[in-house]
């Protein structure tokens, strides 16, 4: 399990086993947890135990960070 990313909290990261699908990323921080694509462009898949504000503030994140995600997973997934 790749940690890709830890921000205010929010630690992001996939599964070692999920290259078969599109890129995307796993979101949890405390009791919440979150699936979101990053291609074609970031969009929620589902998001459990967030409140709104925090699910605004994950998209912001996935954006800001965009490129290190993605390069994140082409560089584990092309790896193996």
């Amino acid at each position: 399990m790749p940690k890709v990313l830890l921000r205010e909290g929010y630690s992001f990261y996939f599964w070692s086993d999920e290259g078969s699908e599109p890129p995307h990323v796993h979101v949890s921080k405390g009791p919440g947890l979150a699936k979101w694509w990053l291609e074609p462009e970031p969009a929620v898949e589902y998001s459990n135990g967030f409140k709104k504000q925090e699910q605004r503030r994950i998209a912001e994140l996935i954006k800001e960070h965009h490129e290190t995600l993605i390069q994140a997973w082409k560089d584990h997934f092309d790896a193996h």
